[in-house]
């Protein structure tokens, strides 16, 4: 028999995200009877509040359910750049915002735009999956440079500088980053925007955890106006099943970028755009603001928790909802630790080989995402792993 058509040779490079074994395992032991504490997926416990709901609903009843343009709804992409200007003080025209299917559309217009066959693309190593798969998508090359506690695990200008080559095109940080909830300070941010500038060399940075920042002042890259700004209503919004996000982009990209959105997605959701225009209003920024509270006692109990049981955490996460732990004490193979954990003890936790090579089979992310009765149970848990 046939094996089917030729499959794409990018394929081979796109790998799988070894969590979803993990999240499969723990769902069928939860169908199985077991009790399953749930630390490995990045997404807040949350529902989406009322008055974003609601709006929403309102929504599908007034019959917009039509596409809006490719670029998103106006009003909405004018709440963006308010939002931008209140919370940033940067000044954001709404004629260079786009509305995107999750953040992951805004990376993926930002990376089609800028990068092809022979480009790279500089990133941090670890970092979120999919923006070395997005890259390779575009048949760009991820250039993935190894970070670590020594750089809060960000990249500087120093890494940048060493490991660029004529055939750089970007230069992708995160800050919160996901896994390791470190940000990078605003003197070095500006330095790498400087260089970048200085080259020709496009600079995209991942602000969906910016929000989300709990140490320090929040900064955004979105205050100079020839760069590429990721977000996203996912995480601080927490509207992860609406998928929404947007990009803030400088305003020669934005007649290529509307091209591209119009020929990768049409336009963003339209019901969970007009949803999303709740999430500014002050009653639901309070209800925001008080989750955010929540995540950081969540992560001022699950950090020493973690040190105390000998897990290495050099570099306290500055935002996000994640502590990346060393747990080479334990293990060096990250995976194995995963599944023996979930097996034995019931705890879900994500192994670090899913954000990169560097380090990631002696590191696992735990997520705390769950009430803090369910943390503690979690450690309770981790306790008596750790003895057998």
């Amino acid at each position: 028999m046939s094996e089917g058509p030729h499959v794409a040779a990018r394929m081979d490079d796109i790998a799988p995200f070894h969590v979803m074994d993990i999240l499969a395992r723990a769902q069928a032991m939860e169908a199985a009877g077991r009790d399953i504490i749930h630390l490995e997926i990045g997404e807040p416990d949350f529902v989406t509040p009322a008055p974003v709901v609601e709006a929403g609903v309102a929504a599908l009843r007034a019959g917009h359910t039509h596409y809006t343009g490719a670029l998103g709804l106006p009003a909405l992409r004018e709440a963006i750049a308010r939002f931008h200007a209140t919370r940033w003080q940067a000044t954001v025209d709404p004629a260079q915002v786009v509305v995107t299917p999750g953040a992951s559309g805004a990376l993926l217009l930002a990376l089609g735009l800028l990068s092809g066959p022979g480009d790279e693309v500089l990133m941090a190593d670890p970092g979120y999956p999919c923006n070395r798969h997005f890259a390779r998508f575009c048949e760009a090359r991820p250039v993935s440079v190894p970070v670590d506690a020594a750089t809060g695990f960000q990249l500087t200008l120093d890494l940048i500088d060493r490991h660029a080559t004529p055939a750089t095109r970007a230069v992708l940080v995160a800050s919160p980053s996901n896994p390791t909830g470190t940000a990078i300070a605003p003197g070095e941010l500006e330095r790498i925007h400087a260089w970048c500038a200085a080259r020709g060399i496009a600079l995209i940075v991942d602000e969906i955890y910016l929000a989300l920042t709990y140490d320090g002042g929040e900064h955004t890259a979105a205050r100079w106006d020839d760069v590429f700004v990721v977000n996203s209503f996912s995480k601080y919004f927490l509207m992860t099943g609406w998928r929404l996000g947007w990009l803030v982009a400088p305003r020669w990209a934005m007649p290529a970028l509307e091209r591209l959105a119009q020929n990768l997605f049409l336009a963003a959701p339209t019901p969970a755009q007009h949803a999303a225009l709740a999430a500014f209003a002050p009653s639901a920024l309070a209800l925001f603001e008080a989750c955010k509270a929540e995540l950081r006692t969540r992560r001022d109990f699950l950090l020493p928790a973690l040190r105390d049981r000998g897990f290495a955490i050099p570099v306290t996460p500055h935002g996000a909802f994640y502590v990346y732990a060393e747990c080479s004490r334990f293990t060096s193979d990250s995976q194995d630790f995963a599944r023996r954990l979930l097996e034995q003890a019931g705890v879900a936790v994500t192994p670090g080989i899913d954000f990169g090579r560097h380090g990631g089979d002696r590191h696992v992310r735990f997520a705390y995402t769950q009430p803090l009765p369910r943390l503690a149970e979690a450690m309770n848990r981790l306790d008596q792993f750790l003895q057998t």
